[in-house]
């Protein structure tokens, strides 16, 4: 137990708006371009009603990033050692595509807080997150010493899935400006994702 009594039924639903508002806020106008007067009012919430649940803009930049990066690094914490090797990264590969497919402003929310240098987030990156990579880069390297993979760089690897998956959502613009507004090019990309790492994959 933490002492704190736990949060009422308004607290939670007002919580909630205002992480639901600053994700629309921050994933248009970017950190630095968004106010706590802009995530109050599409909130629906006074400003001061606002600054009741969170002390700053950065507490709830932070509050937003803290449990995006949570959602976003559990299908990479679901590759294990049980399985075949190419189908279990083909799968990651997929989670991570339908991810940017139902989380779009999450993952520019994240784009843009990379853009910046990542100042609120950078020991994340430097500490859990490094140690969740390279704990799977292990994995994979020992893969490819059983023959069970391609030799491939596992950190490379993990950052082409990243770029290729993530692309959907950050550039969302320039894609369907391309392909036209079709929810197909998810389908498409899913079947071109699937035999582009199936192919850099499997052993020869």
């Amino acid at each position: 137990m933490d002492g704190k009594a736990p949060r009422t039924r308004i607290q939670e639903k007002n919580t909630a708006a205002i992480l639901e508002a600053a994700l629309e806020v921050f994933s248009q106008a970017g950190f630095r371009g968004s106010t706590l007067d802009q995530i109050a009012k599409t909130a629906g919430l006074s400003k001061p009603n606002l600054l009741y649940y969170f002390p700053s803009k950065e507490a709830i930049h932070v509050a937003l990033l803290s449990g995006m990066l949570d959602l976003w690094l559990g299908p990479l914490r679901a590759v294990e050692a049980s399985g075949d090797p190419v189908e279990t990264i083909l799968g990651y590969v997929q989670s991570k595509l339908q991810m940017a497919r139902e989380f779009p402003r999450e993952s520019r929310l994240f784009a843009n807080e990379i853009v910046q240098g990542a100042p609120r987030v950078l020991g994340i990156i430097e500490g859990p997150l490094k140690e969740l990579v390279d704990e799977k880069a292990v994995l994979i390297r020992g893969w490819i010493a059983a023959g069970r993979l391609a030799p491939v760089d596992p950190h490379h690897l993990i950052f082409s899935i990243w770029a290729t998956t993530q692309h959907y959502a950050d550039f969302d613009v320039q894609v369907q400006g391309i392909l036209g507004p079709s929810e197909a090019r998810f389908d498409d990309a899913a079947a071109f994702l699937d035999h582009l790492y199936r192919s850099a994959l499997t052993p020869r």
